[in-house]
C-alpha cells in the first residue's frame, strides 16, 4: 500500500529536456515508473531517453495522448509557476514541483488558484515522493530504502535521506515517503500527509522531519493531539543554529519565540510524540 503514487502511476515530466529533467528521468525509468511523457513547448514530437519517452507540446496534449496523472516539474523557476498553472488547468490530481527558487509573490497566486481545483501540489524545492519497490517522483535516491509499513514526511531533503538509509540498515522499510519541501509557502503541509498516512491501512508509523521556522510543526503537534492514532516520531533539525541568524530553507526564519528547534520540539512532545536529538536515534526510539 502507499499514498499519493505507485506502479500503477502515469507520469509526465514538465521541463524533460533540460539536464535536471533530462537526469532525473533517467532515474525515475530506471527505478520502474512510468514515465509516459515529456512536456517541452518547441520541442514537441521529438523523442528521449533512448526513444522511450514522446515530448510533446503542451501538458493538455500529453494527457490525451498517454494518460499521464501526475507530473513532476523541472522547469527554471521564472517559468514554474506557469508549468503548475498549466498542470492545473489540465486537471492532473498530482502536481510535484522539484523547483527551486520560486518567487514569493509567485507562489501566493500559485496556492490560491490549487486550491480552486481537485489538484494536489508537492513543493515546490522538494525531493519529491518515493514509494519504495513501486515508483519514484522526483529526486529521492531509490537505492536507499526497501519496501515497509513506515510512512515518512519532510521539510528537508537531505535529512529525508539520511533517515531512509538509516532505517534501511536498521531493517525497517518505508510504505511511501514524502518531501514536502521548505519553502515557507507551499502546497502539501505536515498535516496534509499525516492525514493520508493515518488513511493508509499499511503505514503502521510515521517518522516526520522539521526545521527551524514557521510554525508548521507546532500547528501539526495540535493536529496530531486531536486527530492521530498511529504513533508518530519526529527530528528537529537546528537546535544549535545561532539566534537571529537564517539557516538553509527560505522557510527556516525564526520570528520571536515562535520557530525556534526547542517552541517546536516542546510541542511535539506535548502531543505525544517521540523527538529524536538526531537522526539516527529516530531507530532507537521506534524499538
Amino acid at each position: 500500500m502507499s499514498i499519493l503514487i505507485n506502479k500503477h502511476s502515469k507520469v509526465l515530466i514538465q521541463g524533460i529536456t533540460g539536464n535536471e529533467g533530462l537526469f532525473h528521468s533517467r532515474q525515475m525509468l530506471q527505478y520502474g515508473t512510468q514515465v509516459v511523457a515529456g512536456v517541452t513547448p518547441g520541442k514537441g514530437g521529438e523523442w528521449v531517453l533512448d526513444g522511450k519517452v514522446p515530448i510533446f507540446e503542451s501538458v493538455k496534449t500529453a494527457i490525451e495522448a498517454t494518460g499521464a496523472n501526475a507530473t513532476a516539474i523541472f522547469v527554471p523557476a521564472k517559468y514554474a509557476a506557469d508549468a503548475i498553472f498549466e498542470a492545473v488547468d489540465a486537471g492532473l490530481p498530482l502536481i510535484v514541483c522539484i523547483t527551486e527558487g520560486l518567487p514569493i509573490q509567485d507562489m501566493m497566486q500559485v496556492i490560491q488558484y490549487v486550491k480552486q481545483s481537485k489538484c494536489r501540489l508537492v513543493g515546490p524545492n522538494c525531493p519529491g515522493i518515493l514509494t519504495p519497490g513501486e515508483a519514484k517522483l522526483g529526486i529521492i535516491p531509490g537505492g536507499i530504502t526497501v519496501p515497509g509499513n513506515i510512512g515518512v514526511v519532510s521539510r528537508s531533503g537531505t535529512l529525508t535521506y539520511e533517515v531512509l538509509d538509516a532505517l534501511r540498515k536498521a531493517g525497517k522499510g518505508v510504505s511511501t515517503c514524502v518531501g514536502i519541501g521548505g519553502d515557507p509557502i507551499k502546497g502539501t503541509s505536515f498535516i496534509d500527509a499525516l492525514e493520508l498516512f493515518e488513511a493508509d491501512a499499511k503505514t503502521d508509523e510515521i517518522v516526520m522531519i522539521g526545521e527551524i521556522g514557521g510554525n508548521d510543526e507546532e500547528v501539526t503537534a495540535e493536529y496530531i493531539t486531536r486527530y492521530m492514532t498511529k504513533p508518530v516520531y519526529a527530528y528537529v533539525a537546528g537546535i544549535s543554529a545561532p539566534l537571529g541568524k537564517r539557516m538553509g530553507h527560505a522557510g527556516a526564519i525564526i520570528e520571536g519565540n515562535v520557530g525556534t528547534a526547542a517552541s517546536k520540539i516542546s510541542a511535539l512532545e506535548l502531543a505525544g510524540v517521540k523527538v529524536a536529538k538526531h537522526p539516527e536515534e529516530i531507530i532507537e526510539l521506534m524499538q
